[in-house]
């Protein structure tokens, strides 16, 4: 029997926050040209689930996370606590890195055991086991801009390899000045994905990764023209809003305005991730 040529996951839940988005049925709407976009300043909501220390130590990154991979969950109908997850950053916690190197800065250097713990690059994966109670294995990673392009394809590997579904969240903050000067990410935001090896009723659409020729030089695919230039920035400016262009598929194939999407996701340069978006 010959291979077939392609790595096929389906797209189960859907999870967004950002500026100017929150939730992924406000941002189908705004994608798929049905609804304005209205730039705003990403609304956090409190941290759910999270027992009432965690609750007050949590950061901004850890509140969209928790939001966008509670959502993507949710509308899978899976137990976040049955989920295998990849997590992804590409600096993590902004304002707490700002507030070490400010400590740093005086005479007074004993960093509170909330910053240091904060600090870590899988502080948002620790914080989602604590709120859910998920024990199955917890993959984080970086990969600079290409940090969304990275966890996707680590998520639809394991879900591959693995034969279970897997919760893929990606997610960022804002550095203060003067950090923000030289990484000006433009607020906090998070994407989530829940990808399951086989098609299920909850099924929105498919992906599909081909086994040659995913990682190729080129240009990532950019947001269509007609949607506002504040929300095209935006897919330009903060590193998991990459993922922005593949929820614009999503949101086309969703609705039958395509059958199928072929797009390229930003990954390590010159490299881009090719795959196709299917109806499912």
């Amino acid at each position: 029997m010959s291979e077939v040529p392609y790595l096929e996951v389906w797209v189960e839940g859907v999870g967004v926050i950002g500026p100017g988005l929150t939730g992924w049925e406000q941002a189908r709407a705004v994608l798929a040209g049905e609804a304005p976009y209205e730039a705003a300043p990403t609304a956090l909501p409190a941290p759910e689930l999270l027992p009432p220390a965690e609750r007050r130590r949590a950061s901004r990154i850890v509140k969209a996370t928790l939001a966008a991979g509670l959502e993507a969950c949710r509308q899978s109908g899976r137990e976040p606590a049955t989920l295998a997850n990849v997590f992804a950053a590409s600096g993590g916690d902004g304002h707490n890195c700002h507030q070490i190197c400010e400590l740093l800065a005086t005479g007074d250097r004993q960093i509170s055991p909330t910053r240091f713990h904060n600090s870590v690059h899988n502080a948002a994966s620790g914080y989602w086991s604590i709120a859910t109670g998920a024990t199955p294995p917890a993959q984080v990673l970086g990969a600079y801009d290409a940090s969304f392009g990275a966890g996707l394809l680590e998520a639809m590997t394991q879900v591959a390899a693995g034969d279970e579904p897997v919760l893929l969240v990606a997610g960022d903050s804002e550095y203060p000045e003067p950090l923000h000067a030289k990484r000006p990410i433009q607020d906090t935001g998070a994407l989530a994905l829940v990808l399951s090896p086989v098609r299920t009723p909850a099924s929105l659409a498919a992906l599909r990764l081909p086994r040659r020729g995913a990682l190729a030089e080129g240009a990532s695919t950019a947001l269509s023209a007609q949607l506002p230039e504040p929300l095209r920035q935006l897919a330009q400016t903060m590193p998991p809003m990459r993922g922005l262009v593949l929820f614009e598929a999503l949101a086309l194939v969703q609705r039958a305005q395509a059958a199928h999407e072929n797009i390229a996701i930003e990954y390590l340069p010159p490299q881009v991730l090719r795959l196709e978006v299917l109806a499912a």
